[in-house]
């Protein structure tokens, strides 16, 4: 298997996708935020000092989605046409599950943007409540599922 990101001289470079069509791409990741019971109380109390925390970890997600070419260096900047997001509370954990589908019509394919926007906002909830619990622990951002493009459908 040949990585794309590499030359005949093995130097990386970006993938042109200019000869590629463009078809509807869309990708949704998710990820888990484990936090302690007293951080947990005060998101569901919205009490936590620094505001609403599952509002503004969502505004995070989706600014992190149209963020992704400025983070990732081989990722293509993207005209997003959707970024819509879903937070999950889980109780016995106590955590947040936080899913982040995006979507375009286009030439490559969005499953970063969607990974990126997860990560961004899983980090947003840790931000505002890391005065409350250092603890706290991401795991699980994972690509649940894609459609569109040349490698076809993918499913968890």
């Amino acid at each position: 298997m040949n990585l794309t990101h590499l030359d005949e001289n093995n130097k990386p470079k970006m993938v042109d996708v200019s000869e590629k069509a463009p078809t509807t791409r869309i990708a949704t990741a998710s990820g888990i935020i484990e936090v302690g019971q007293v951080a947990y109380n005060a998101v569901i109390a919205n009490t936590a000092k620094k505001g609403p925390v599952l509002q503004t970890a969502v505004i995070a997600a989706i600014q992190g989605s149209k963020q992704t070419s400025n983070l990732i260096p081989m990722c293509h900047p993207l005209m997003l046409t959707s970024v819509k997001t879903e937070i999950e509370e889980l109780p016995k954990l106590p955590g947040f599950k936080l899913m982040v589908t995006a979507k375009l019509n286009g030439q490559t394919g969005v499953e970063m943007e969607a990974l990126t926007g997860v990560s961004v906002g899983l980090l947003t909830i840790y931000d505002m409540l890391k005065a409350i619990d250092k603890s706290m622990v991401i795991r699980n951002v994972q690509l649940e599922e894609k459609s569109g493009g040349k490698s076809g459908d993918f499913k968890r």
